[in-house]
């Protein structure tokens, strides 16, 4: 926790928090991080569309396909660009039209079930099952309802620390406000040997 329990989301610079804005961002990011590319590079795209002013779903529908090309390539995600720029713009369109942009209202159709929030998001171009477990791993820290969420890539990180592969008992190792933190640096055990070698070696 002390050296990579940081949510993606707060290395995005998003502040989470139950309003409108942050809730977006977090979906964009999911999005880019579910791709075959390293996550530095997502995290960096998401920035870079974020400081070309596209933050919500009505910013993002309107700018156009090429500025969303551009903004992903400031930000190094190039091989998959061209097939996201048109899935950012038609995912933004349906939480427009569907939800009126808010997904907090994807969470009050979800009431509780987590089943039903990840089926909700899998509807959202751009968005599979490994988007969506991200989605709900970085939001469970302001959604508490649907933690604690420690999907499969959480617990092989866990794994390879030599802690519980069993999500109840990892979950009881750290504070319920340190979930989506903890979750994040478990998934950045599971992705990079660095991060295990330097756990390793910081706890003796």
């Amino acid at each position: 926790m002390d050296r990579h329990g940081r949510t993606y989301a707060a290395e995005t610079g998003i502040r989470m928090r139950d309003t409108p804005q942050p809730l977006y961002q977090l979906l964009v990011l999911s999005s880019l991080l579910s791709a075959r590319i390293r996550a530095s590079v997502a995290v960096a795209a998401a920035r870079e569309l974020f400081a070309a002013g596209m933050r919500a779903p009505r910013s993002m529908a309107s700018a156009t396909w090429q500025q969303r090309v551009d903004a992903l390539g400031e930000g190094g995600y190039r091989r998959y660009d061209e097939r996201t720029a048109t899935q950012l713009g038609t995912a933004a369109e349906l939480l427009r039209d569907e939800y009126r942009g808010d997904l907090r209202r994807m969470r009050e159709a979800s009431d509780g079930d987590r089943a039903a929030l990840r089926g909700a998001l899998q509807d959202v171009p751009g968005i599979g099952p490994a988007g969506s477990a991200i989605f709900v791993r970085e939001v469970q820290g302001v959604w508490e309802e649907f933690a604690p969420f420690l999907d499969g890539k959480a617990l092989q990180g866990a794994g390879r620390l030599g802690l519980p592969d069993d999500a109840a008992k990892l979950a009881r190792l750290v504070g319920a406000e340190e979930i989506a933190g903890f979750a994040a640096g478990l998934v950045r055990a599971a992705l990079d040997q660095h991060v295990v070698d330097d756990v390793r070696e910081a706890s003796g």
